[in-house]
């Protein structure tokens, strides 16, 4: 496989702000992968226990590339797996990952607050979105653990009205704005948030790590614990996993060796979903 591979200063640029951007990098693919994404929500009939989009809330399936073979090759494609070898290295993990339909404004946050090893998210969004109609908003900097502006962010930024006396759209930040095609990549623990996007904004994720060292094997099973939500047996889908080549399985087998426990803890939500309430 002929990798793309980060320049150094690609590489310095994410490591200092927390994303990257490749506009175009995709734009070869994305017929199809806007035919898949519709594809799976079709099947899918919607979002979690299939629910319809209606445009009012966030519409979501847990694991998302992975019901579709187009989508699951996505993780072969050269530059996918370049991006993520280059920033995690050669025997990066693939991480369960999500497809959306989003609705109006999400409020500032990180997908995970990660001190040790880095997780990053690429982020597919397959329709125009500029700064007034929904793109993704980032923080620079934000993601480093520890240093003092990211700590103040992380412990201030829910309370932006009263500490800072700004609302949430008005927060200094980097609106990247994007067309079907781009890819936005950012460390998991990077500020990011949209505003004043429509009820239908359709986006999925490759959410992808560093490989967990023999000594943190237990942080990556209590990591796995939030795929139980979705009432799924484990992380990755059937296709996924079916249709992987020695490469891509080299990305899959330390989650698929540590996930045996999600579906006790998966027949435990459901059955709490389900449970009459008592009065």
């Amino acid at each position: 496989m002929s990798d793309f591979k980060l320049t150094e200063q690609q590489l310095t640029f994410f490591k200092t702000f927390g994303f990257i951007a490749f506009p175009g990098l995709l734009k070869d693919r994305i017929d199809e992968i806007i035919r898949e994404f519709e594809a799976i929500f079709v099947k899918r009939g919607g979002g979690h226990a299939g629910k319809p989009h209606e445009g009012k809330q966030r519409s979501c399936i847990v694991p998302f590339p992975d019901q579709s073979v187009v989508l699951s090759s996505l993780l072969d494609d050269p530059r996918i797996h370049g991006i993520a070898a280059s920033l995690l290295g050669d025997d990066f993990n693939y991480m369960p990952s999500d497809g959306n339909y989003y609705t109006g404004d999400t409020g500032w946050h990180s997908d995970g607050w990660h001190k040790e090893h880095l997780h990053i998210k690429i982020a597919f969004y397959l329709d125009p979105l500029t700064r007034n109609t929904g793109c993704l908003r980032v923080i620079p900097g934000s993601h480093k653990v520890g240093d003092g502006f990211a700590n103040s962010l992380q412990e201030q930024i829910q309370k932006s009205p009263e500490t800072w006396g700004l609302q949430g759209r008005d927060i200094p930040a980097q609106a990247l704005e994007t067309v079907p095609g781009d890819i936005l990549v950012f460390n998991h623990n990077t500020k990011h948030a949209a505003f004043g996007g429509s009820g239908w904004r359709r986006m999925f994720t490759m959410n992808l790590c560093q490989r967990y060292p023999e000594a943190k094997l237990q942080e990556l099973r209590d990591y796995l614990n939030g795929v139980s939500r979705f009432w799924v047996e484990r992380a990755y889908g059937e296709i996924m996993m079916n249709t992987a080549t020695p490469e891509r399985m080299r990305h899959l087998e330390q989650v698929m060796a540590n996930d045996g426990h999600i579906a006790e803890l998966s027949r435990k939500a459901r059955e709490s979903m389900l449970e009459p309430s008592r009065g």
